[in-house]
C-alpha cells in the first residue's frame, strides 16, 4: 500500500489526508509543533494514519505532500525527500512569509524555491488553487460534465503524472502548465486562483495570468 508523508496539518493538509485514506492510502502527517498535537486528528482520520515528525513522514512516504508556509520550506528535511516526488501546495502571501524581492520581481517562483531547497527530490506544484473544504467536496468521477480541473507544473514528467493520477482519484482533471517556471500562473491574485474551473477554463485563466500582480 502507498504511503504519503505529509508535512503541514493545516486545512489544506488535513484535508488531502482525509480523502487520501477515504481511497485506501496510508498517511503519515506531521506538523511544527509536534506529533502530540496531532491526537485529534489523527484519531479522526482513522487507522490509516498516524502521527510523526516532518523527518519521519518524509522517510515513510512514498511521495510526499509540503504544505506549510513559505517562510518555513528552509526547515524541511532534504535527505529523507530525495528522489522522491513532493507535491507543493505553497502560494506566496507576504503579509504571513516576509518579502521575497525574487518572486515580486517575477525572477523566481515559490515551488521554484522549493524545488532549490530539495535538489533531489522532484517537486510538483498541486492543490494551491482550491479552497481546502473543497478539496474533499468538490471531486467527480472522471467523464462528469463540468468536472473541476486542478493545475499542476513541474520540472519533472513522472512529478506531473503522479500529480495528474492523484488528482483524478480525488475527482479532479489536471491542466499542465508546463515547468516549475510557469507555476505562478495559478497562485494567488491570478484569474484561476480558488474559482471553480473546467480543463478548457483553467487553460484559459492560466494563459491570461499577469506575471506581477
Amino acid at each position: 500500500m502507498t504511503t504519503i508523508g505529509i508535512i503541514g496539518a493545516g486545512h489544506i493538509g488535513s484535508q488531502i489526508a482525509r480523502k487520501a485514506v477515504q481511497l485506501g492510502y496510508d498517511v503519515v502527517i506531521s506538523n511544527s509543533r509536534g506529533p502530540e498535537t496531532l491526537t485529534d486528528l489523527v484519531a479522526d482520520l482513522g487507522p490509516r494514519a498516524r502521527a510523526a515528525s516532518a523527518a519521519e513522514a518524509a522517510t515513510a512516504g512514498d511521495f510526499a505532500v509540503v504544505t506549510v508556509p513559505l517562510k518555513s520550506i528552509g526547515d524541511l528535511p532534504v535527505q529523507p525527500l530525495a528522489g522522491k516526488v513532493v507535491i507543493d501546495t505553497n502560494n506566496y502571501y507576504w503579509e504571513r512569509d516576509g518579502r521575497f524581492p525574487e518572486l515580486d520581481n517575477g525572477e523566481a517562483t515559490t515551488s521554484g524555491l522549493l524545488q532549490k531547497h530539495l535538489p533531489t527530490s522532484k517537486v510538483a506544484k498541486g492543490f494551491n488553487h482550491i479552497m481546502a473544504r473543497e478539496i474533499t467536496s468538490n471531486g467527480a468521477p472522471a467523464g462528469t460534465p463540468g468536472r473541476r480541473a486542478l493545475a499542476t507544473a513541474s520540472d519533472y514528467a513522472e512529478a506531473a503524472e503522479l500529480v495528474t493520477r492523484f488528482y483524478d482519484e480525488f475527482g479532479f482533471d489536471t491542466v499542465n502548465i508546463g515547468p516549475l517556471s510557469e507555476s505562478w500562473r495559478v497562485e494567488r491574485d491570478r484569474p484561476a486562483y480558488v474559482v471553480r474551473q473546467t480543463a478548457d477554463e483553467l487553460t484559459e485563466s492560466a494563459a491570461r495570468a499577469p506575471r506581477i500582480v
